[in-house]
């Protein structure tokens, strides 16, 4: 049998509500990123309707 024990302390309750986290501004270099993959993601996709709108649908594959 033990000859002593630990009391379990629990943690200190907040006193209130938690304070939003201001977000930081985005970095130069991941907005530059952004615009890139905006700009493939447009270009993609206006290539994607001049291939499909350029075929015949009645020409088998």
């Amino acid at each position: 049998m033990p000859a002593f024990t630990f009391e379990k302390i629990s943690p200190p309750i907040p006193p209130g509500p938690i304070a939003p986290v201001d977000q930081k501004p985005r970095g130069v270099i991941v907005q530059m990123l952004d615009r890139f993959v905006e700009a493939r993601a447009w270009r993609a996709a206006s290539q994607d309707k001049v291939e499909t709108s350029g075929r015949d649908s009645t020409a088998p594959k």
